[in-house]
């Protein structure tokens, strides 16, 4: 309901009725004039007193209406602070499954490829093959490369030279350099007539610190093929590879919370000055 206010003419008249009598003789007024007077003085001084209680209460209202629509105003921006950070939470966490779910499909590539490469090396180990390794080219020249065979293991195992399960089949040196990149000699592929003597040929050089032909060091190793060794290769490489990309999502992580704290503290601030 809406209270009416003074004019301003009123007031204005109410202010010279006031200064008249109160310039106005008031020894030459009777009692009854001089009771009016007062009754006038009192009857304006009243309606002023009047008038600024409601110009009063008026700013007062106001100022809570200006209150009330700081505070509906921080209520929103709380929300909307809430609704954001409900919204990046919600990023957040969708971002953290995808890399998980990343992290579990390289992990089933990565057992996919041990179980491949696994079996290829016991493929490769039910091969009656070894490779001897470091042996300049041109020894088998004038006595052939299985003479040659026959010569290393003598020279190294004595022992076995003579065992009846230890028999080359043939012998012969790769047809292509086994590392095109590095100046080597061509490895010396020798197959065995049976697997058992494969087997304890392999076991012997572990007894051994080093094997040797005619003073220089020569090794033994499994004949695995071409495709076992480019599959330890690719797996090793993402071994590495998988360590690394995870460092690197742990200090993506670790930044990206850091913003949003950031973030969260600045919003803040920001409605702290605005309220006050």
């Amino acid at each position: 309901m809406t209270k009416q206010r003074n004019s301003p003419q009123k007031k204005e008249h109410e202010e010279m009725t006031a200064r008249h009598l109160t310039n106005t003789d008031t020894s030459k007024m009777s009692e009854p004039e001089f009771r009016i007077m007062i009754i006038r003085i009192l009857a304006g001084v009243e309606n002023r007193l009047e008038s600024f209680s409601a110009e009063i209460k008026e700013v007062k209202n106001s100022q809570n209406e200006i209150k009330n629509a700081i505070t509906e105003l921080q209520s929103q921006m709380d929300a909307a602070v809430a609704r954001m950070d409900e919204a990046e939470q919600r990023i957040s966490d969708r971002e953290d499954k995808l890399m998980e779910n990343k992290e579990a499909e390289k992990k089933r590539e990565m057992k996919a490829k041990e179980h491949n490469l696994r079996i290829r090396e016991i493929s490769d180990s039910l091969k009656r093959n070894i490779r001897i390794i470091w042996v300049p080219e041109e020894e088998e020249r004038e006595i052939g490369v299985e003479t040659l065979c026959e010569q290393i293991i003598g020279e190294n195992f004595p022992n076995l030279g003579k065992d009846t399960d230890i028999k080359i089949q043939e012998a012969q040196r790769t047809p292509i350099r086994f590392n095109k990149n590095r100046p080597s000699t061509r490895h010396i592929i020798v197959k065995f007539t049976k697997y058992s003597g494969k087997e304890r040929i392999m076991k012997a050089p572990r007894e051994k610190k080093s094997l040797t032909y005619k003073g220089r060091q020569i090794r033994f190793a499994a004949d695995l093929s071409t495709e076992t060794w480019q599959a330890r290769k690719e797996w090793y490489k993402d071994s590495i590879n998988k360590s690394q990309k995870q460092q690197r999502l742990e200090r993506t992580r670790e930044h990206y919370q850091k913003l949003q704290l950031y973030k969260h503290h600045n919003v803040n601030i920001h409605i702290f000055q605005y309220s006050l």
